[in-house]
Order: structure tokens, then sequence, then C-alpha cells
């Protein structure tokens, strides 16, 4: 679907509310050089949340729980959104990319047929804060080449709603407003929604959509339910539901995540995301032969 098609779809009223599947709490696990993350959306969950294979949330005020950061490692085979809340982190790939996300910003990197980078910490104390979402790509395109752009806080579209509601549009489109990415294959959504206490939002969401909402600040409810913060929301794919409608009786910022699923088989062996267990095969035998290189 086109840009204007999509975002002209974002702006119209919700009818009918998506209503909460389940809660997700999460996981705590230990990641690259031993950073400490809340590992939200798990293998387990991949195949329902389709196209979306994975929701890292990291967080600390101590250097000594980040300083360690992501040294090189490689991908093939999907795509990874880093969004910087608080911090700056320094991505280096294998094609020559280079940058600092900070404050607010986003680093959008399409593996495609390999990569390697690494993401390290380009401060040495404050808070760190951010997400990383892992996006998957259609089998079309897990061989594309690969892709790297850095897209700073003031690059990324916002608006303010007249009951205070903010909204920074990463990918998709909402109330009218495109995105800083779009992906035809996946259609993903991505927003960060600030609800004042007492304030309403709605987003229209396209019917056969996987979606997901995590809280990282208050509550917000969808259609009665209550989702604390470090909660992810599985929103329900009713078919006669139109969209989401999110409220807030405390101060709550949260993320709106949504997308195409691509139906497709799903073979992931750490790093490597492909169809196959061969394509997967292949995918280790090319990395240890050194043809992740640009």
């Amino acid at each position: 679907m086109d840009t204007q098609a999509e975002t002209e779809i974002a702006a119209t009223p919700v009818v009918r509310s998506r209503t909460v599947e389940r809660l997700v709490a999460g996981q705590f696990v230990m990641d690259g050089a031993g950073v400490r993350i809340n590992r939200v959306l798990t293998g387990p969950l991949q195949r329902r949340l389709d196209p979306f294979l994975m929701l890292d949330a990291f967080g600390s005020d101590k250097a000594g729980d980040y300083i360690a950061g992501f040294p090189s490692h490689p991908h093939r085979g999907f795509e990874t959104v880093t969004y910087m809340l608080h911090g700056s982190m320094r991505h280096k790939d294998s094609f020559g990319n280079e940058g600092v996300v900070t404050d607010g910003g986003v680093q959008w990197m399409t593996a495609g047929r390999g990569v390697i980078h690494s993401e390290m910490p380009a401060q040495t104390e404050g808070l760190m804060e951010g997400f990383q979402l892992w996006l998957n790509l259609p089998a079309r395109d897990k061989m594309r080449a690969p892709w790297y752009a850095d897209i700073p806080s003031g690059d990324i579209p916002r608006f303010t709603l007249e009951n205070g509601v903010t909204v920074q549009v990463i990918a998709g489109a909402s109330h009218g407003v495109a995105g800083a990415v779009q992906r035809d294959g996946t259609e993903p959504v991505y927003l960060d929604i600030g609800l004042p206490a007492g304030a309403r939002f709605e987003q229209p969401l396209r019917a056969g959509h996987n979606a997901f909402i995590y809280v990282f600040r208050g509550e917000a409810v969808v259609e009665g339910k209550g989702i604390a913060a470090t909660r992810m929301a599985i929103l329900a794919n009713q078919p006669d539901a139109d969209g989401v409608r999110i409220s807030a009786s405390t101060p709550t910022r949260l993320l709106l995540i949504a997308g195409r699923p691509l139906g497709e088989p799903i073979a992931q062996h750490g790093p490597f995301v492909m169809n196959t267990q061969e394509e997967l095969i292949r995918a280790v035998e090319d990395f240890r032969a050194g043809r992740f290189a640009g």
C-alpha cells in the first residue's frame, strides 16, 4: 500500500477498539557483553506477533550495567530498530556505516544478506534507556543488500492532540502524519505515545495486522484492561475491530507497534533469521567464510 493511502487510513476515527488478548511480563536476560535487558517479545511469541521477532527494553543509570555494550556480531535476514530514549549509542558495521544515536533518535538497520556490526555506548556515565525491535523480512528480501540509517530525534515526525497526547511516528502513520520509515512488505506502525492523566488516544489498525503495546511509564487502559509499566499487551485480532483506544488515569508513555504478518516459515539460529534450516546452515557458513564484509 502506498504511503498516502496508509496515512489516510491512520487518520480515520476508530469505531470499535481491539481488546487485550493477554499481558506479557517479559524476562530479564544478559545480552551482548553482559548488558541486562528485559526481553519482552521472545521466541515463543514470534508466530503470534509475526512479523516481529523480538523486543528488548534496556535501561540503567549505572554505567557498569551497560558500558560493555554489544561488540561486533552478525545478522542476516531481518531488520533491527534501535530507539534511544536516553543516552548515546555508536553503530559501526562491516559496510562502513558509522553513526551515533542520541536521546530520542533511531537507528534502523536492514541486515539483508548479512552484516557484522557493533553497538557500543558513546557515554561513560548517566542514564541509558531504550528499545531494540527485530522486524522480519519477507523471504524475497532476506538476501537484499544491507541498509542503514541514523534518524535524529528532530527528524522523527511528531504531533500533539488537543487533549495533550503527544505522538512520535517512527514508522507507519498516525492521524494523517507519515512516519520516518515506511516498509511495503511488513507495513510496520511504530509509535511512541505520551498520555496525560485522563487522556485518551485512538489509532486505526488494519484488519489482520498483529499489534501490541509496551508501557514504560505509568499505566494504560484498553477496553477496561489495565496495562502496568514494563508490561506488554498483545491486542486481539477481532475481525470487526478497526483500531485501538488507549486511555490513562496517570501520566503514561508507551509504544504501540503493529504490522502485516508475513505468514512464512521462521527458522532462527541466534542472529540469523531465515525460512529454512538449509538457509540457516548457509548463513553460518557464509559468516565463517567472511562473506558478511562490505
